[in-house]
């Protein structure tokens, strides 16, 4: 394919209800062919993070899991690209540096022996149902590590989620390259010296709730939940890869690097 020739002829639109993403959908819409996600090279997301995880979600679901080009018209944007208007959009495409990102797998089983599957892109979290404090088994590889954490909860991040909910319970940046999963409690008790781990992308965690009827659990992915939890499961996805597209200053790498210096 030539260097001048755009990598992706057919493209589709998710858009946010946002007036903003609702205006630039309106715009680009007048400049260019859309077509529906099943008939399309990529994605174009139009709003914010959350749209993006929306698209994204969507995309495990229905199987069908194309690369997505986002631009942030929401708050914080960071997993998306700067909006400059409608012109321009497949020369930005054309030259748009990929990002693999691998989501979480989370297998929960709850207290009345239900069974849920949820994926991930940013973090499974467990975190208290109520004003009682969340009691937490942490298994990592089928080896106890943390016989019971006390506290608000507990949480396994990506890299490209460790900058988000994680960041803001004190864990670490991961690098996107890392192949890393920080594993950070949520406001602990006990052990109160314990501030979490790094663990390899390879790990399985294992979370088992202890006095569950008197402390029940929730387990979040994203944005899904299931109360009740009894246990949850969680390893890497490693057969849903995805595929995020940003202009070549504005790579999703440099900004989890740049997020380490921001004071």
């Amino acid at each position: 394919m030539a260097d001048d020739q755009p990598k992706f002829e057919k493209l589709a639109l998710a858009c946010s209800q946002g007036d903003r993403s609702q205006r630039a959908a309106k715009e680009l819409g007048e400049r260019y062919d859309f077509v529906p996600e099943g008939e399309a090279d990529a994605i174009i997301a139009l709003g914010g993070d959350g749209t993006m995880l929306d698209t994204l979600h969507k995309m495990l679901d229905g199987g069908n899991v194309l690369p997505v080009f986002g631009l942030n018209l929401g708050t914080v944007g960071f997993l998306m690209n700067r909006y400059h208007g409608a012109s321009g959009l497949t020369q930005r495409l054309a030259q748009a540096k990929p990002m693999s990102v691998l989501p979480l797998r989370m297998d929960v089983t709850t207290q009345m022996g239900e069974t849920h599957t949820f994926c991930a892109i940013n973090e499974v979290s467990l975190l208290r149902e109520t004003r009682q404090t969340a009691k937490v088994e942490i298994s990592v590889n089928g080896r106890v590590r943390i016989p019971e954490l006390a506290g608000d909860g507990v949480l396994l991040s990506t890299p490209v989620g460790s900058t988000a909910y994680n960041l803001s319970a004190n864990g670490p940046i991961l690098p996107l390259d890392s192949h890393m999963l920080a594993l950070t409690p949520i406001s602990p008790f006990r052990p109160r010296r314990w501030r979490g781990a790094i663990l390899p992308d390879r790990s399985k965690v294992r979370f088992r709730v202890n006095e569950p009827a008197k402390r029940p659990v929730a387990a979040v992915a994203d944005s899904k939940e299931v109360r009740d939890v009894a246990e949850v499961h969680i390893e890497v996805a490693r057969d849903m890869e995805m595929t995020l597209l940003f202009d070549p200053h504005q790579a999703l790498d440099e900004r989890i690097v740049a997020e380490q210096f921001m004071t």
